[in-house]
């Protein structure tokens, strides 16, 4: 027999690595990571902060690839919104007291209640001019809910007012609630929001003449603000001076400022 001409190999077994090894390796592998993506993620931001404007038009003030990302964000959301998803309500002891307020935008100073009319402009020309009397005696809703701020503060506040979609039924606007957008604007036009009309006609979208069951002071609206549980506090426009339809987006105070147009929650 021939004899192997091939020597036999020692393999040596690999030694387990120690515990400092294994805190090292863990280490160096942590702050990789770190390193790619924090390099990715300020390379993202560079690239934004270096982007051109966007195009004023109803939106302004964003870069263009955010207001992209936010234009398709919101169809997103609008595939899905679905009236039948109400937010969460609450009894009425766990309602704040004090209910916290941050902007007088279009809504400083004191108003002639009696004097106030809300002015719905219908595409025909014609302008409603409604009393807060008037829409009194509509069937009064209330809600007490968790009023949210873009800022990221949250409360819980009761409000009472009537139901958007019960005051359109009201006033026979329902061809009007078949458009795209409802636009609504303080009587000075300092403050003005655009809402997309399945946001509006949301069942719990009230027209709000009350918080906590009693007159809405001026620091909130007085005589009639818009509540909207579906849409971050910048959506709910107080003291309401006229109302219109559209099937274009109406002008938006801080979607002009570079802030998401929907807004939606």
């Amino acid at each position: 027999m021939m004899k192997n001409q091939f020597s036999k190999k020692t393999i040596k077994a690999k030694r387990p690595l120690t515990v400092e090894q294994k805190i090292t390796r863990r280490n160096f592998i942590s702050f990789g990571t770190f390193i790619v993506f924090g390099s990715a993620a300020y390379g993202g931001w560079k690239w934004l902060y270096n982007s051109p404007q966007e195009t004023a038009t109803v939106t302004a003030g964003a870069r263009k690839p955010l207001r992209r990302a936010l234009n398709k964000t919101e169809l997103a959301f609008r595939r899905l919104f679905s009236n039948n998803n109400l937010v969460k309500t609450y009894p009425k002891e766990m309602a704040a007291k004090n209910v916290r307020h941050n902007s007088d935008i279009g809504s400083a100073g004191k108003i002639d209640t009696a004097a106030w009319r809300l002015q719905v402009k219908k595409q025909s020309g014609e302008v409603l001019n409604i009393s807060i009397d008037e829409i009194k005696t509509l069937p009064k809703t209330d809600i007490i809910y968790d009023f949210k701020c873009v800022e990221g503060w949250d409360q819980i506040s009761h409000w009472g007012g009537v139901k958007f979609s019960d005051f359109i039924s009201h006033y026979k606007l329902d061809d009007h609630a078949q458009l795209e957008y409802v636009g609504l604007e303080t009587p000075d036009k300092n403050y003005y929001v655009g809402i997309d009309m399945p946001s509006a006609m949301h069942p719990q979208t009230l027209l709000a003449y009350e918080v906590n069951e009693q007159p809405l002071p001026p620091k909130h609206g007085a005589p009639l603000r818009l509540i909207i549980p579906v849409k971050y506090g910048i959506k709910n426009l107080k003291r309401i001076g006229s109302i219109s339809f559209s099937n274009n987006r109406p002008r938006d105070y801080w979607a002009e400022q570079g802030y998401d147009y929907y807004s939606g929650l």
